[in-house]
């Protein structure tokens, strides 16, 4: 069917007016649907998860939630079909619609300001899920931040060697493999029992925060990923991807800086959410999630070109490297000012 064949089987106000591609998403097929009012039409991406009634089921728990414990403000509104369901299946294409969030804005890189704000939507968003019980949800990507599996796939793609590159790298793998006993620390902690299983986007990318212009809050959107998870993996995504002086495939390692000051503004903004919600091994690892998240991240970027960029798209021989290579440049960063940064988590959850 035509997407406004599509759009009309959801349960719209008025008719259609125009059904346009929209946004900037790489995962799923975005259209913006004009009727009465406007909406968010997505066809999902089926190769990536292949458990599309899970994947809604854990968005419409986490929203419901959410929108109840957060009156008034603006939280992802799923659209039923004509026939009750969140899902219309059209042939081998399955498609969601949303009510679109009107008088908001939607930022790709961060200043201060920014970054601050988007910590403080996602720490109120993860707040409004404390008491939520997390492991109900399904793991639509199973083991995504069990950075023990990451190591052990690591380990096979430099034993594997397919590519014929593993000599070339060879600082770089021991790099990765120095730093083996930070894999097991969140998933020991939360196995054991020491810290919550939380609701977790598992994507805390500033573009999936959309700034409302009427207030300081926003919506967090983008929920595909939503699973249960550490309060760290959120937390120090954010960090990795948001707190650097560069992008994340800079080829110029001396451009690539970890901004402590970002990492301030950020926590800040989180911690005045969940800073007396966080248990004391939460708030003691804050900071050194923004480690594991980079090194999980950078470890993930040099398996891949060990193995010849199966799984990264690339736009350059070297991009998978260079994009590790800054990941780890970070990290290096990190780790020396490690004291610091958990003083700063120390200051912002206390004030709570």
């Amino acid at each position: 069917m035509k997407p406004e064949h599509i759009a009309a089987a959801f349960t719209i106000d008025g008719s259609i007016v125009s059904v346009e591609p929209y946004g900037m998403g790489h995962i799923n097929d975005t259209f913006l649907v004009t009727a009465a009012k406007r909406y968010i039409m997505q066809r999902i991406n089926t190769t990536l998860f292949t458990d599309p009634d899970a994947l809604i089921d854990n968005i419409r728990l986490v929203t419901e939630h959410a929108a109840k414990k957060m009156p008034g403000e603006k939280v992802l509104t799923l659209v039923p079909t004509q026939k009750g369901s969140y899902l219309l299946r059209d042939g081998e294409h399955v498609y969601r619609m949303y009510d679109f969030i009107e008088r908001t804005e939607c930022f790709q890189t961060a200043d201060r300001a920014h970054f601050a704000r988007s910590g403080a939507v996602f720490g109120r968003f993860t707040a409004a899920l404390d008491d939520f019980d997390a492991t109900q949800l399904v793991d639509i990507l199973p083991k995504f931040h069990d950075t023990r599996k990451r190591f052990a796939d690591f380990s096979a793609a430099v034993k594997a060697d397919k590519a014929g590159r593993v000599d070339t790298v060879k600082q770089e793998i021991a790099f990765v493999t120095s730093r083996e006993k930070y894999c097991a620390v969140f998933m020991d902690m939360l196995e054991n029992g020491e810290i919550p299983w939380r609701v977790t986007h598992n994507d805390t990318k500033l573009n999936n925060v959309l700034f409302d212009l009427d207030s300081d809050g926003g919506a967090v959107i983008d929920l595909d990923t939503v699973m249960k998870g550490a309060a760290g993996f959120d937390f120090g995504d954010s960090i990795r991807f948001g707190a650097s002086t560069a992008a994340e495939d800079e080829p110029d390692l001396d451009k690539v800086h970890f901004d402590i000051d970002l990492f301030e503004a950020y926590a800040n903004g989180y911690l005045s959410h969940m800073g007396g919600l966080l248990n004391d091994k939460e708030r003691e690892t804050l900071a050194f999630s923004a480690i594991l998240l980079t090194y999980e991240c950078g470890m993930r970027f040099l398996a891949d070109y060990i193995a010849g960029d199966v799984y990264f798209k690339i736009h350059r021989p070297t991009h998978n490297l260079e994009r590790a290579r800054t990941q780890f440049k970070l990290i290096a960063e990190m780790e020396a000012q490690l004291d610091r940064m958990n003083a700063i988590v120390a200051a912002a959850a206390g004030r709570k």
